[in-house]
């Protein structure tokens, strides 16, 4: 198996984050983040700090840290000191943050059908099955 660089075991930990496989994600004061992260790509636990990513992942936020454990054990253990830490430190704003989530993620337009009007939308004419001209 090919080692992973820092840079990519960081946009994989971003893409598992905001995909809501976070297992426990807190905020912390300055718009950043802690999190734990089992890859289930390779077993691997992480515990992952980072701030927001404004640049859409073209750059790696400035204190962006991780740790890699072999298990989710191990990884738990430390996500709970450095919260613990984080709290004493009055820097943890929230336990279960989902603040920010996605925010790096880029989908496209939104898709919509055409029946996705309601039936409370002023310019569906029921009767004729078209839009309502003035």
């Amino acid at each position: 198996m090919q080692e992973r660089s820092e840079e990519q075991v960081i946009s994989r930990l971003y893409d598992l984050e905001n995909d809501g496989q976070a297992a426990q994600r807190a905020q912390l004061t300055g718009e950043r983040f802690i999190s734990l992260i089992q890859d289930p790509g390779n077993g691997l636990a992480y515990v992952f700090q980072h701030g927001l990513d404004e640049t859409e992942g073209a750059e790696v936020p400035e204190g962006t840290e991780f740790w890699e454990y072999s298990n989710l054990d191990e990884a738990e253990r430390a996500y709970a000191q450095l919260l613990e830490e984080d709290r004493q430190a009055g820097e943890l704003v929230e336990t279960d943050s989902e603040e920010g989530l996605g925010d790096s993620e880029t989908s496209g337009a939104e898709v919509r059908d055409r029946y996705s009007a309601s039936d409370e939308d002023l310019l569906i004419d029921e009767e004729s099955g078209g839009e309502q001209t003035e």
